[in-house]
């Protein structure tokens, strides 16, 4: 059984190190038992996994579905809770799971097209727009969920990673961003149970429902934190000037369609996407470089 098609396996124990050898080592078995399970017919996985294994099956009675394995930790955890209370609305049915095994048995999606495949970005935009409406729900008033507020209040450690300074970043940005964090937290709405991860790859193609969201990280907030992620999604291989016309189109497009200001959602996506970037540092020491020229375009639209 190839359970790495993509490198899956260096990714795990990068990230989870001995607890990551050990599930890849259990992961054959734990795959087997779903099968018996949930009389499956696990097929070959899908390509460019990252972090959990993603297979087609196909039940004893033909229906499609997918079967997503992860090592147990808090984020599989929340994803699991997610699809729960999101109960297939606006994004992907979860059919069932174990927690324990950190197993999920999840709609298949078809086709699948994800939503970066089309070319019109105003038609991206408004397609993403309604996804995020169908998909917020209000934040239950028991969870697990992780917060805005707590994600926002990790860039505090860039300061104290570099003893008060800024390392390889641009003070600028990491300044606006802290200030925008601290003002757009202390104003927010009531909060609602988000997608955490709102991007193009995570809105899919799909027969149910013309759209609907995949992957969600489940965090508690302002329904803009998802807007903002959207935004500063960005095409690759697109000079600055395009960059800069796409999100300029997406930020009067997502104001329209959620009926938000404008400056807002632009605030949000300067302190998000910076956010963004001091995780990718944070993580790998590396990889910051297109957040923070992101966020140098969303600057210079406000």
């Amino acid at each position: 059984m190839n359970v790495d098609p993509s490198g899956c396996a260096r990714k795990v124990v990068d990230v989870h190190g001995a607890i990551g050898v050990a599930w890849l080592n259990r992961l054959p078995s734990i795959i087997a038992d779903c099968a018996k399970r949930w009389s499956l017919t696990v097929l070959p996985p899908f390509e460019n996994l990252s972090y959990n294994y993603v297979a087609p099956a196909i039940r004893e009675n033909g229906a499609h579905v997918v079967l997503k394995v992860g090592v147990p930790h808090p984020e599989l955890l929340r994803e699991i809770e997610a699809l729960r209370c999101f109960n297939g609305e606006g994004i992907v049915c979860l059919l069932d799971a174990d927690p324990d095994q950190g197993v999920l048995m999840l709609e298949r999606l078809e086709p699948g097209t994800p939503l970066t495949d089309l070319e019109d970005d105003e038609q991206v935009a408004l397609l993403a727009a309604q996804v995020m409406l169908n998909l917020w729900k209000p934040a239950p008033a028991r969870h697990s969920f992780a917060t805005v507020a707590g994600w926002a209040n990790g860039l505090r450690k860039l300061r104290a990673y570099f003893d008060g300074g800024y390392g390889p970043f641009p003070p600028a940005l990491v300044d606006k961003a802290e200030g925008l964090f601290a003002e757009l937290l202390g104003s927010e709405g009531e909060p609602v149970l988000l997608h955490g991860d709102m991007h193009t790859g995570n809105i899919l193609k799909s027969e149910r429902v013309p759209w609907l969201a995949i992957d969600p990280k489940g965090v508690v907030g302002d329904r803009l934190y998802d807007a903002a992620t959207f935004l500063c999604d960005l095409p690759e291989s697109r000079t600055e000037s395009e960059l800069r016309d796409i999100l300029n189109r997406r930020s009067y497009q997502l104001a329209r369609v959620l009926g938000f200001d404008r400056e807002l959602i632009l605030g949000w996506g300067l302190a998000q996407v910076v956010l963004s970037g001091w995780w990718s540092f944070e993580d790998h020491g590396r990889g910051w470089e297109g957040a923070f020229a992101r966020a140098e375009l969303v600057a210079s639209l406000q």
